[in-house]
């Protein structure tokens, strides 16, 4: 399994938690951590049109590569 760690600000993770209200792509894990399997995260962007981990965190910034992507703060 492929994990992308993240860290962010904790204003970037309230923006996240914000724009990925679908709890079947973002996942809050018990420590607060916030958790994305990308398959479905790439379902959700076809889906909505829209493209909110990319619009926070900047282009370039996920691994296409990765199973999942976990931000902490």
């Amino acid at each position: 399994m492929s994990i992308q760690e993240i860290a962010v600000s904790n204003s970037q993770k309230k923006k996240i938690q914000k724009s990925i209200k679908d709890e079947s792509v973002l996942i809050v894990d018990d420590n607060g951590d916030l958790a994305v399997q990308v398959i479905t995260y790439e379902l959700y962007k076809q889906k909505s049109r829209a493209t909110p981990l990319e619009d926070i965190l900047g282009e370039g910034t996920l691994n296409p590569d990765a199973e999942y992507y976990v931000f902490s703060v």
